[in-house]
């Protein structure tokens, strides 16, 4: 239970700036932290919620305003001077070292020694096993590789080396992303117990039910200000809760389909999947993919889903099956092979896996076709500079400026970024693997209009996503999928969020 509000607040930000070149982040942030209560935090991507998670953590130093913890003014200049304080994040992006054991990691930086110097190794292993126990996940072993856990495994990892350190305040970057139904009931079990011993959680979120459900007070940042501080979550509308963020109403989060009998798809598919199967992840998948047809699969986390838009991508080389484009096929497993081809990926991990974070976005999206802009073996630059503007524009990147590091935007921007690469690159077939993952709701509308205009445009679109009414919404056909097998496949508008959850929770393959 959230403390009362007589009480003085354990956290306090007043008018936080931060700037960056050509990007102003912060432009006077308020915030009102109690002890024991969990405080959300909404806004839409470029808001500024990323600044001030770092701002908090010590990873930023404001330009400024004022921060007063436990009632004394601090500047918390680094993340070690932050966890001195009691201040601990989590990143939506873990910073995990993925060859060292799930206690090494837990520990890192402040190992259990002896004598001051020899690491006390099993020590740290029970402490870890205790921690994790805690967070409901005996299951995983504390002398494992980090790197060998899943995404969810790690995100647990993430708050257990949290919770090893004496916090008082804890601040989760969308810490459900990863997570399927149990293991979030599982999260917000460890958040409840938290707030019991009086640790106060700024929890981030684009999932409004999630903020109601676990939400005391809810803080709407927009264009880097606080537009509303301490709004009740739990009786706050969510069209009030929509119109602070974006100034949009939520019927009109999705583009309208086209009408296909005014616009019929083309008859022959652009891609072709022919019994496509990796021995451990997902049986035998047939699909047709047409040009302006985006097809959608709908499974919870684990089920397979990544692992077939990245084997259809050569990622992974499938044990059975073939993937055809425009009727040739591929060479199974060769990610330059697909490329040529024209299949373009976004992963779900774009931070690690699809960005240059310290390069500008005119390299981040012209990276895969610079040969294009070459001459007698030298880059030119200002073509290069004008592809990339093109690019973006087309997409409406913000800020409108191809030489801004693309680290310093926000996540859908970044993911504009990824897009305006295989746009450059003219390629048929985009892979959508999480396109929305922890964008808010007015960056998802913009990015769900991109994705339609480019289907309408003739791209084809396989599109993965953890979040039904997502699938339902954007889709034109959506193929369910359970424990690595399509169980169900049909016209989106025949299915609703309900069915498709009966089927991958319960659901036996149909014909």
């Amino acid at each position: 239970m959230a403390s009362e509000p007589t009480q003085p607040p354990l956290l306090t930000m007043s008018g936080v700036t931060k700037s960056f070149p050509g990007v102003r982040a912060l432009d006077g942030v308020d915030l009102e932290v109690r002890a024991g209560e969990v405080h959300c935090v909404l806004g839409q991507n470029g808001a500024g919620k990323s600044t001030l998670i770092k701002v908090l953590a010590g990873a930023h130093r404001p330009d400024g305003g004022r921060i007063t913890w436990r009632g004394e003014e601090v500047a918390p200049g680094d993340p070690i001077a932050a966890m001195r304080l009691g201040i601990a994040t989590i990143y939506q992006e873990l910073d995990l070292v993925e060859g060292l054991s799930v206690a090494e990691n837990v520990f890192l930086g402040h190992e259990p020694t002896a004598a001051g110097f020899v690491v006390r190794s099993r020590t740290a292993r029970d402490a870890a096993a205790r921690l994790l126990h805690r967070l409901g996940h005996d299951e995983i072993d504390p002398t494992r590789p980090v790197g060998e856990l899943s995404a969810a495994q790690q995100q647990i990892v993430s708050m257990a080396r949290a919770l090893s350190h004496e916090v008082r305040l804890i601040v989760m970057d969308e810490p459900s992303a990863a997570l399927d139904p149990h293991e979030v009931d599982n999260l917000f079990r460890t958040v409840a117990d938290l707030t019991a011993d009086g640790v106060a959680v700024v929890y981030i979120s684009h999932r409004l039910e999630e903020i109601r459900r676990i939400g005391d007070r809810v803080t709407v940042l927009k264009d880097g200000r606080t537009v509303a501080g301490g709004l009740p979550a739990k009786s706050t509308s969510t069209d009030e809760v929509v119109r602070l963020m974006t100034g949009r109403s939520v019927e009109y989060v999705f583009p309208e389909r086209p009408d296909r009998t005014a616009r019929p798809l083309a008859a022959e598919p652009v891609l072709r999947v022919e019994g496509l199967a990796r021995a451990g992840e997902f049986d035998a998948l047939d699909l047709e993919l047409r040009p302006g047809e985006i097809v959608g699969l709908a499974g919870l986390v684990g089920s397979g889903r990544s692992e077939i838009l990245e084997t259809v991508y050569g990622a992974r080389r499938p044990t059975a099956g073939r993937v055809l484009v425009d009727g040739v096929a591929l060479r199974p497993g060769s990610v330059p092979a697909a490329v040529r081809a024209g299949i373009g990926l976004a992963p779900e991990e774009r931070k690690a896996q699809a960005l240059l974070l310290r390069q500008s976005v005119t390299r981040n999206v012209t990276v895969s076709t610079l040969s294009r802009f070459a001459r007698g073996g030298w880059l030119d630059h200002r073509k290069e500079r004008a592809a990339a503007r093109t690019a973006t524009r087309d997409l409406s990147l913000r800020p409108d400026n191809p030489e801004a590091l693309v680290g310093t935007l926000s996540g859908g921007n970044q993911q504009k970024a990824v897009l305006a690469r295989w746009l450059l690159r003219g390629c048929k077939v985009l892979l959508l693997d999480e396109p929305t993952r922890g964008v808010d709701i007015g960056a998802r509308a913009e990015l769900y209009a991109v994705i339609r205009r480019l289907a309408d445009e003739g791209l084809a679109v396989l599109l993965v996503s953890s979040e039904v009414p997502e699938v339902l919404g954007l889709a034109d056909r959506v193929l369910v999928v359970r424990e690595g097998t399509v169980v169900h496949a049909a016209d989106a508008r025949q299915l609703d969020e309900h069915r498709v959850l009966d089927l991958v929770m319960e659901g036996s393959p149909t014909a």
